[in-house]
């Protein structure tokens, strides 16, 4: 099967945030990083607005809503403050996550396949105002089914678990996991779902994900933001796009 298009880069801004936030002061500024990212050649930015503002705020994305000439795709939690927040702003695009207070950063895929009704109710209002749902989810088959079956436009297949056993030097593992993301990547098109994938994405693990021809969208943010400390925020997201193209030249 032939790639289905140009294979997009979203630059999750989060960490500039976290950075900011850890003296409490008002720079590194996240919109800076998203003005930047955007002169890279960034197709577009993902915040996450968490229920604890551990990072982003909500006047990064107020900021970030009147800067942007890019989509901006809003990360956020199926709660009705976060529904509410986006129904005002109307961003492009919103990926429901699942979310834990306690957690370091997301650890898994969203649970669709019991909460059909419930998710089915929650996007409901945000696909009427025109924004295009996204859900965060595995690459299990019964995920991928219910999310087609609540409406969501798009699937973003959870990435972590592959790149981890990567780094663990799993191979056997990480070969595995990959193979169920590609059966999960072939199964979301199928369906008529729109494919994104992303979750601790870098420069040794990017390309097999970017060669799956479904996959029209990666979303990439703390790899990048640690690597601009060496390279500049620029330089780190050129390389990432120099490798997702040269996989689907």
């Amino acid at each position: 099967m032939k790639p289905l298009g140009k294979l997009r880069l979203g630059v999750n801004i989060d960490h500039v945030a976290t950075v900011r936030n850890a003296r409490g002061s008002a720079y590194p500024d996240p919109v800076r990083a998203a003005e930047l990212a955007q002169k890279a050649g960034a197709d577009g930015i993902t915040a996450h607005l968490r229920e604890d503002r551990r990072h982003i705020s909500d006047e990064d994305i107020d900021r970030l809503m009147e800067a942007l000439d890019l989509p901006l795709n809003l990360e956020m939690a199926a709660t009705d403050e976060m529904q509410k927040i986006a129904l005002r702003h109307r961003p492009h695009a919103v990926c429901i996550v699942p979310e834990k207070r306690q957690e370091v950063t997301t650890e898994g895929g969203l649970e669709v396949a019991r909460q059909e009704n419930r998710l089915g109710d929650f996007i409901a209002p945000l696909r009427e105002a025109g924004i295009r749902v996204s859900l965060f989810i595995g690459h299990e088959p019964e995920q991928i089914e219910a999310s087609a079956r609540i409406g969501a436009a798009v699937v973003e297949l959870h990435t972590g678990a592959y790149c981890d056993f990567h780094y663990a030097g799993d191979f056997a593992a990480r070969d595995a996991e990959l193979a169920r993301l590609a059966r999960g990547a072939a199964l979301a098109h199928r369906l008529g779902l729109e494919v994104h994938a992303g979750h601790g994405l870098t420069y040794d693990t990017v390309q097999p994900v970017a060669a799956f021809p479904e996959v029209l969208e990666l979303n990439i943010g703390h790899f990048l933001i640690g690597e601009a400390i060496f390279r500049g925020l620029e330089g780190s997201i050129l390389e990432m796009r120099r490798l997702m193209n040269e996989v689907r030249s």
